[in-house]
């Protein structure tokens, strides 16, 4: 298929552009928003940049929507109405903001417009209405086992953590930092010790050692000398860093939040909303490095299971085949990666 996708989530685009179709990604003259085609990503070649306007509408197969003003925008290039004339699906990577759990789905009026959500969380808290809504895990490229654990710190992996604030547990930081110091990377990192008040500390070597936004390949190599993941978001989909940690071998201390109950099992770590639980539970695995080595070769084993970047690339698959402009799959709700139907 020839597949219409705006470069919008770079972590989830990192797999889904690795499939066997041809994946059409929008570039404008200012890279922005709504037009960052490849990003300067080292992907695949089937992963190409275009012009919307000046595209060939009936090239188009399928358009993977994840804004509500995509709607628009492919409709007034194309003169293809999504979901229409146009076969369309919409992936939601984010949890709702605002009223939950009444939060209510921009997509939840189109009955022709299947709702993908990454994560089964989502898919309960979000109001769907009489949109056909589907779960497609997340699947990650794997870096392969690199956990050398050599450092007593806890590795954090999170963008924007000043602006974002309590929904990625930055308050949370000071606090388990008092157990060991935090090498935290990502982007807007830089401004986190002014934040937290430690801005008389050094970056590099007090208790919140600012790593920064790096490379994937350096990120995933860097963060697993760390000790253990610890992953604090209270109000996040689930991150795809947990997952890339998990897959390169690393233990886990995170929050009983969102999907984290379903993607960490206990022998991975340790997941709970008790503070001083996981604090004790990380100066364990900081003390014990076998113990720790154990639970992330039980993290990397649990995320090449679910998370698997074959299997998320079939799910896909499955889907994608299954889109019919003449027969949407309206008045139905999809479970698991795609081949589970539930009428309603």
């Amino acid at each position: 298929m020839r597949i219409l996708v705006w470069h919008v989530h770079g972590g989830w685009m990192e797999a889904f552009i690795r499939g066997r179709h041809e994946y059409l990604l929008p570039v404008t003259p200012d890279r922005g928003a709504w037009g960052l085609g490849r990003g300067g990503r080292d992907w695949p070649d089937a992963a190409k940049e275009i012009e919307l306007d000046s595209i060939d509408p009936g090239s188009v197969d399928v358009v993977v929507l994840q804004r509500p003003e995509e709607i628009d925008a492919v409709a007034s290039a194309l003169g293809r109405r999504p979901g229409i004339d146009l076969p369309a699906v919409y992936v939601e990577h984010n949890t709702p903001k605002g009223d939950v759990p009444t939060s209510v789905h921009p997509l939840a009026g189109q009955r022709n417009i299947p709702v993908v959500h990454v994560t089964h969380f989502n898919q309960l808290i979000w109001d769907s209405g009489p949109a056909p809504t589907v779960v497609i895990e997340h699947g990650i490229p794997d870096p392969g086992y690199l956990y050398t654990g050599e450092l007593e710190e806890m590795g954090v992996v999170v963008n924007e953590p000043v602006r974002r604030g309590r929904v990625t547990g930055t308050d949370l930081l000071p606090g388990f930092a008092q157990v060991a110091p935090l090498r935290v990377f990502g982007m807007g990192t830089e401004g986190l010790p002014e934040a937290l008040h430690l801005a008389d500390s050094d970056p590099g070597a007090g208790p919140i050692r600012v790593a920064g936004d790096v490379p994937a390949t350096h990120l995933h190599q860097e963060l697993a000398k760390c000790r253990l993941y610890l992953h604090p978001m209270r109000w996040t989909s689930l991150g795809l860093s947990l997952l890339e940690a998990m897959h390169a071998g690393m233990p886990v201390v995170a929050l009983a939040t969102t999907e984290a109950t379903r993607a960490i099992p206990p022998e991975a770590g340790l997941v709970s909303n008790d503070l001083a639980e996981l604090s004790r539970f990380a100066r364990h695995l900081l003390q014990r490095p076998e113990v720790a080595s154990n639970m992330g070769k039980a993290a990397r084993e649990a995320a090449l299971e679910r998370y698997s970047l074959a299997k998320f690339l079939d799910a896909w698959d499955e889907l994608l085949a299954d889109l019919s402009p003449a027969r949407p799959p309206s008045g139905m709700a999809f479970a698991g990666h795609g081949t589970e139907r539930i009428h309603r």
